[in-house]
């Protein structure tokens, strides 16, 4: 059990502290609820390009990581598809120091040409280097091009083309951090070595005069369902053959959400999973085999994606997966091996609350879901998960007309 108190600002920043006294440590979580999907499709890639330019310095403070740095401290961020997530640990003694170098940039970040095109550059390379240049990088661009029609998921979280980040004019910024880099629509975690009473005062002290800003309106279009399957060939100077097959399933509330859980670790979930088991070991079709789901708010994606043993065909090779598919659609699971995955479920999730920076990022991440509390009670409905739940919801998922596949064949010899 993780315990945490909650409270909100006038201004609506919403205010989560866990107290830990068993470190010295203390980490400052601040998440905004925007990601790509906030995007507009003539403009993606801004909110991963706020994930940078968030370090370039803000009005006050020219450099974020000197003076954290300096009270010992050390920093990280991330963006995805549904949010973007600012954290940093520190002495405890020096928490002021993350107040202050936050509410700063929530408040008043410094934007100018020279920060921008600084941070342009940075985003360009990073689209090159791991999405034009690098084998296979352009897959989940493609995948997702192919698997949403409507949803803005149908991009990735880098952007749609490189030349929205290339284009991005200093006033298009400005728009989008205005809409919403703002307290009521931001999550402030803390926790560690503090109490609850010196984080309100902090929190009302270095947060509290920062206006609310308008909240924050999504008006996404969802995605229609998928009546027919869909195809893709792509012939480059890769390495090995692979095969990529993805379905669409329920968003992160949805409660079947859990049950595909599940599904992806029977298939997927390590060496002792059913994929690599009979794929990867037994038949030796592919040298190695993953399954995994992307756990994304809206509802998301299942993918199947391996890499073949050479001589393989990928005809074969696929046939072979729908051959594992059909088993779990078929045949009910055994009490065993579903309770052996529930366990490995348990495992992992208590594994995760040991570091003091996933609790504050998992608290932080359930109150963006609607309640921070379902840290505390979502394994309950893991263990709530029927072997006829495991049939059903592998029926519905694997069809023809809900999958998308691409054939990613290697040129070289």
């Amino acid at each position: 059990m993780i315990k945490f108190e909650k409270f909100v600002l006038n201004n609506g920043l919403r205010v989560i502290v866990h107290e830990d006294k068993s470190t010295p440590m203390v980490v400052v979580d601040v998440m905004y609820d925007v990601g790509a999907r906030d995007e507009e499709e003539a403009h993606t890639g801004f909110a991963h390009l706020f994930e940078h330019l968030m370090f370039g310095g803000s009005v006050h403070i020219e450099s974020y990581d000197e003076p954290l740095q300096m009270a010992g401290g050390e920093n990280n961020a991330y963006t995805s598809s549904d949010l973007t997530n600012y954290y940093c640990q520190l002495p405890a003694e020096n928490i002021e120091t993350a107040f202050w170098l936050e509410s700063d940039r929530m408040y008043s970040l410094a934007f100018n040409k020279k920060s921008l095109e600084v941070q342009r550059k940075v985003v360009i390379e990073e689209f090159n280097e791991h999405y034009i240049n690098k084998p296979y990088g352009d897959v989940w661009h493609k995948l997702r091009g192919l698997s949403y029609k409507v949803h803005p998921y149908k991009w990735m979280t880098i952007g749609k083309e490189i030349s929205h980040i290339e284009n991005a004019k200093l006033q298009e910024v400005k728009d989008f951090f205005h809409k919403h880099y703002t307290p009521s629509n931001a999550i402030l975690t803390v926790a560690g070595s503090v109490t609850v009473e010196q984080v309100k005062q902090l929190a009302e002290k270095w947060f509290g005069d920062i206006p609310a800003g308008k909240k924050y309106e999504r008006n996404i279009k969802q995605e229609p369902e998928q009546k027919e399957p869909r195809m893709m060939e792509v012939t480059a100077a890769v390495p090995l053959d692979a095969l990529y097959k993805c379905w669409h399933i329920s968003g992160r509330l949805d409660k079947r959400y859990y049950t595909t859980e599940i599904i992806t670790e029977i298939l997927g979930g390590g060496t002792s999973s059913r994929l690599f088991q009979s794929l990867v070991k037994e038949k030796q079709l592919f040298s190695s085999i993953d399954c995994s789901q992307s756990g994304s708010i809206d509802p998301g994606l299942l993918s199947i994606s391996g890499s073949l043993i050479k001589g393989v065909t990928l005809e074969e090779a696929e046939n072979a997966v729908f051959e594992e598919l059909e088993k779990i659609k078929t045949e009910m699971i055994s009490v065993a091996e579903l309770e052996k995955i529930k366990n490995k479920t348990e495992s992992m999730i208590a594994f995760e609350d040991i570091s003091l920076i996933n609790r504050a990022n998992s608290l932080a991440n359930y109150e963006l879901l609607g309640d921070a509390n379902l840290m505390n009670t979502e394994l309950e409905k893991y263990h709530a998960i029927t072997r006829e739940d495991i049939l059903e919801e592998s029926q519905r998922i694997f069809t023809d007309n809900n999958s998308n596949t691409l054939y990613y064949r290697s040129t070289v010899n």
